[in-house]
């Protein structure tokens, strides 16, 4: 589990045993017991298997894709990949590859509703790029965690310059959200529209061998 989900969970559950200590009425109790519940649920942190292999890209979060999309960027063309997380999907964001952290960078924004099309320029964001070494050596994948309606805080907890592992936790972001995932244009992408995917365990795309641009 996450720690602010201990933070949250007890410090309603100690809010819970004062009101029913004063009041000596369980019902002032329910509201903060099913919140503390609710937090120390929603901060979970399971465990996943992360895939082997050469050139494999995962998913940096869990949630349902909902675009796929060729775009023009600055450097070229490249393929994004967006992915809502409601308010009941796990929040940890994970490393796509493994490499070196060569950009973080935090953007202050809006709190557009997660699904809109827009949110992925306009809203708070933090934009991260990693270049991939060992068995994903040549890549270049940028992950975005965007806040949502509900999200207000986007936690990241490397530096550039540090090294991460595919499918690594990187940060999180608190309730519902959104992940954008730049690949390269000549990446296989492996997930399609109104599928879930699970972070740091479901493959969104794979590079073809010998072409990593």
């Amino acid at each position: 589990m996450v720690r602010d989900g201990y933070i949250y969970g007890f410090s309603l559950l100690v809010v819970a045993t004062a009101l029913f200590w004063f009041t000596g009425a369980w019902v002032w109790a329910v509201v903060p017991v099913l919140l503390a519940a609710f937090f120390l649920w929603f901060f979970r942190d399971p465990q996943r298997v992360i895939p082997s292999g050469t050139g494999l890209i995962v998913s940096p979060g869990d949630g349902l894709v909902t675009e796929t999309v060729s775009i023009a960027t600055p450097n070229g063309p490249r393929q994004r990949i967006s992915i809502f997380l409601s308010v009941f999907d796990v929040h940890v964001n994970r490393s796509p590859i493994s490499g070196i952290l060569s950009r973080v960078q935090y953007q202050t924004g809006k709190y557009l509703n997660a699904m809109n099309p827009a949110s992925a320029d306009q809203n708070e964001q933090n934009i991260v790029t990693v270049r991939g070494d060992g068995a994903d050596e040549g890549i270049e994948v940028t992950f975005k965690q965007i806040a949502g309606l509900l999200a207000r805080r986007i936690v990241f907890n490397f530096d550039e310059g540090q090294a991460v592992a595919r499918g690594q936790r990187v940060g999180l972001i608190k309730f519902g959200s959104r992940v954008d995932v730049i690949l390269p244009a000549a990446a296989e992408i492996r997930v399609k529209v109104g599928q879930a995917v699970k972070g740091g365990a479901s493959v969104l795309a794979a590079m073809p061998q010998g072409d990593r641009t």
